[in-house]
């Protein structure tokens, strides 16, 4: 069997969202699939900061803010922040319109503090309660620190959310030339969820990107995720495949569809396509 190469995705797939323990039937799976010589890689919207807890399960190397940044046994094999004038402008046009922002570095998360303020002005309002009981965790869990704290460090990815679609219409408009907005196809309490991600990269060039650099062919390698900014991964991989708990217009352009991360989906994968023994 020729040895392939997995690509995994952190939250709804390795995890459960925004936690840092995957289940053991996915530590094993990936434990004996590495033994069995197959190379097993993160490839993540998570910054490199977010994805250090896990990083101890043991993987081949990581694909980190959503193919910005690539670790390949060991080496740094692509690394792209955005410039400077980049992140200025994309930031002031968020703000300008009204979008929560979240800046993700190497080194930590910082977000507004003010969305927090929004949710406990709103707590009435529909599931606004709920969303900021999720955001606290979440923030807690993945170390998002308040941008007061941020300190100018290159960015490589920006979070957004906010009330209504229609603020995205005018930074759509003034940065869609050199950013890619990929929104979830759901959210929460009404809220739009989504990212900003430079053009230069995505999770499928990420997969493109470590198959070269090891010498294997597209064709040998598999690919697991759950949202929408995973899709480029899912489409470039030989295999793609989505989550039983993934949104529905992921599993409608993947190959196949596992079940999920709360029903052993990662090995239940690995087991279907021969990559471990039972």
């Amino acid at each position: 069997m020729n040895r392939k190469i997995i690509f995994l995705d952190i939250d709804g797939t390795l995890t459960e969202p925004g936690c840092n323990v995957p289940p053991d039937s996915a530590i094993e799976a990936i434990r004996q699939a590495r033994e069995e010589g197959h190379y097993v890689f993160l490839c993540t919207g998570r910054n490199y900061d977010m994805l250090l807890p896990v990083l101890g399960y043991g993987f081949d190397g990581i694909a980190a803010s959503s193919g910005g940044y690539i670790e390949c046994l060991g080496k740094v094999i692509y690394d792209c922040p955005m410039t400077e004038r980049q992140q200025k402008t994309a930031m002031e046009i968020l703000k300008d319109n009204g979008i929560f922002r979240t800046v993700e570095c190497m080194d930590g998360s910082y977000t507004d503090e003010s969305f927090k303020e929004f949710l406990r002005s709103h707590a009435e309002e529909g599931g606004n309660s709920e969303l900021l009981r999720w955001r606290e965790q979440i923030e807690q869990s993945l170390h998002i620190l308040p941008m007061k704290e941020y300190r100018g460090q290159p960015v490589y990815k920006i979070v957004i959310m906010c009330p209504a679609k229609e603020k995205l219409k005018e930074p759509k408009k003034l940065l869609a030339q050199e950013f890619d907005f990929c929104i979830q196809d759901e959210n929460r309490a009404g809220f739009i969820n989504g990212e900003i991600v430079n053009r230069k990269f995505d999770k499928g060039r990420a997969v493109k990107r470590i198959c070269m650099h090891l010498g294997i062919p597209l064709c040998d390698s598999i690919a697991i995720g759950d949202s929408m900014n995973d899709r480029e991964m899912l489409k470039t991989a030989g295999i793609g495949i989505c989550m039983e708990n993934g949104g529905k217009a992921l599993q409608e352009l993947a190959d196949d569809i596992c079940p999920s991360v709360q029903k052993d989906g990662i090995r239940e994968a690995f087991l279907k396509y021969h990559l471990i023994s039972k």
